[in-house]
């Protein structure tokens, strides 16, 4: 997609630029590296750059209309993802992370809906349909070095299907988890449509909650922090209200995770940390779709 900030080449000088800025300023930041795969960009008129990959050429479960990625594709792509993650190190990020998750390229590979490899990129378990995103983990750590902090996103949903999941109980997470972290993933950002939602039944930790404790690793949990709406509404159109942050401060106090991240309502109100922090809660700003449209 022409639109989309790419992280190679002439435009490496120009992050330059912005992780100077940001450390000027006091920030710490790390790029996120990512590959569609065969999610599609957005409008009707959409069309590719080029040819499109995909692990066993489906955009959507059950329609094949794409040809699978050669071994060739996926060595040069798993090299491509080894040499950005070089490029992080040596602009000077803090850190670096690995998007698989949503259905891009990556997340393809994980789900049997779009992966029916029968090579070793693909398998009947998740064991066996992570081994490319190991294949990456492992390519971004040698890139960055072992003093740079690698984390990786991952969903159970996907853009193609919201009701997707890749593990259905603990012990699948387990199988698809511990390759990662093996591998050198130092924290696992969780993403969840509500991150309030328990992950498996019989437990209330959420996904964020269970990928610590199968782990031993930091995690991150997002998903509608801080606004009362759901983001898939929001790509519709639906704005949101500043929610409660109560017992999402007694979940990170009691560590089921590590770390909290936040889009919408940072994008509808850049001083949202300040008054979270300061107590401020009445003076947080309504999310609306057009703060998705242009930074403040």
């Amino acid at each position: 997609d022409a639109n989309v900030p790419v992280f190679h080449g002439e435009a490496l000088p120009q992050w330059k630029k912005v992780v100077e800025e940001v450390h000027a300023a006091g920030g710490l930041i790390a790029p996120q590296l990512w590959h569609v795969g065969s999610a599609r960009g957005q409008g009707k008129d959409w069309q590719p750059l080029g040819k499109i990959d995909s692990p066993s050429g489906f955009s959507t479960p059950g329609n094949r209309n794409l040809e699978p990625m050669t071994e060739e594709d996926i060595a040069d792509t798993i090299a491509a993802f080894g040499r950005a993650a070089r490029a992080t190190k040596d602009l000077g990020f803090d850190a670096v992370e690995i998007h698989a998750a949503h259905g891009y390229l990556i997340d393809q590979f994980f789900w049997s809906g779009l992966n029916d490899r029968t090579d070793r990129w693909g398998g009947p378990t998740i064991a066996d349909r992570a081994r490319f995103g190991v294949e990456v983990v492992k390519a971004v750590r040698e890139g960055v070095g072992e003093d740079t902090a690698l984390i990786i996103r991952l969903s159970q949903w996907k853009q193609q299907d919201f009701n997707a999941r890749i593990a259905e109980t603990p012990d699948q997470m387990t199988e698809w988890l511990a390759p990662l972290s093996e591998a050198g993933v130092d924290v696992f950002h969780c993403s969840q449509r509500r991150f309030w939602e328990p992950e498996f039944e019989g437990s209330d930790l959420n996904f964020a909650g269970w990928a610590k404790k199968l782990t031993g690793k930091p995690t991150i949990t997002v998903g509608s922090v801080g606004l009362d709406g759901e983001f898939i509404a929001a790509f519709g159109g639906a704005g949101s209200k500043p929610a409660s942050l109560d017992g999402l401060l007694k979940r990170l106090e009691a560590g089921e995770f590590d770390l909290v991240a936040v889009g919408r309502a940072l994008l509808a109100d850049p001083q949202w940390v300040q008054k979270v922090r300061d107590g401020r809660m009445d003076e947080l700003k309504d999310f609306e779709r057009s703060a998705m449209a242009t930074l403040s």
